[in-house]
């Protein structure tokens, strides 16, 4: 899936006296602040991420008729961004990139600002905005430094994993990242070559870096909040001790589990860190 573009929409506003929502164009934002801080925010745009039908072989164009639309209203993307956001700060291991939520709610943040830059100076509801901006801005940042933190601290088997990957599997690193963990891995080579390694003997002036970085603990314990309903989740594989432990997981419930038995429904979005 690959973001294609950005429909806006006319903001709505509720006029105290008839209680109904009527359309105005952006150039209202020049004028008076009379909208609700909320319902702009949230009806500011509808986001359409188009997913084309693979190119054949043969590099035939896609007929834009059999193009798949997936429309997303604005309080469902910011949804999706804290969604990610959760589970890539609570999550042992990198996760998938969501290259497209982070692209899109850059650019609505733009547009945002540009809007911002022409209402009337002192405005307490543009104050207000304003705030609503930052806090996006602020989930939007952490988002991303979680995840450069993770890349620094595991990237020899963050690059292996990318490497390794099957050709249709979703990429774990967005091309950005992957650029900076490339460099970030050979920065730390010469490092430790120019300091150290030259000053070894000749026989340890190598180091394998996947065996001298420790690996993501997959094993430690995560709270979950179950999204979809779940059967037969095996929490602990049967052992001499012990047999096996099955659970079902029902909407709505939280739970307290290893991480590795629940990794793959967190990819699959089941189930979300909290």
């Amino acid at each position: 899936m690959s973001l294609k573009h950005l429909i806006v929409q006319p903001v709505l506003i509720i006029h105290p006296r008839t209680q109904h929502a009527q359309p105005v164009k952006n150039r209202a934002l020049q004028t008076e602040c009379r909208f609700s801080i909320q319902v702009a925010f949230r009806l500011t745009l509808s986001v359409c991420f188009v997913m084309s039908d693979a190119l054949s072989d043969a590099g035939s164009d896609v007929n834009q008729d059999d193009a798949q639309e997936d429309v997303m209203t604005p309080a469902e993307l910011i949804a999706k961004l804290e969604e990610a956001w959760l589970n890539e700060k609570f999550s042992p291991e990198l996760l998938e990139n969501k290259s497209e939520v982070v692209e899109c709610v850059m650019e609505q943040l733009s547009h945002m600002d540009a809007n911002l830059q022409r209402v009337k100076k002192g405005d307490a509801k543009a104050s207000i905005h304003r705030m609503e901006i930052d806090r996006i801005r602020f989930v939007l940042s952490s988002y991303l430094r979680s995840r450069l933190q993770k890349i620094e601290k595991f990237f020899p088997h963050v690059l292996e994993r990318e490497k390794s990957r099957g050709e249709g599997d979703p990429s774990l690193l967005s091309p950005e990242e992957f650029a900076f963990a490339k460099e970030y891995y050979a920065n730390t080579e010469t490092y430790l070559k120019a300091v150290a390694l030259k000053r070894m003997p000749p026989n340890l002036q190598t180091v394998d870096m996947l065996k001298a970085v420790p690996e993501p603990c997959l094993d430690s314990f995560v709270f979950l909040r179950v999204k979809e309903r779940q059967e037969n989740i095996l929490v602990e594989p049967e052992t001499d001790d012990q047999r096996e432990y099955v659970v079902d997981l029902e909407e709505g419930s939280q739970h307290l589990m290893r991480y590795r038995t629940i990794a793959p429904l967190v990819s699959s979005g089941a189930v979300q860190l909290i």
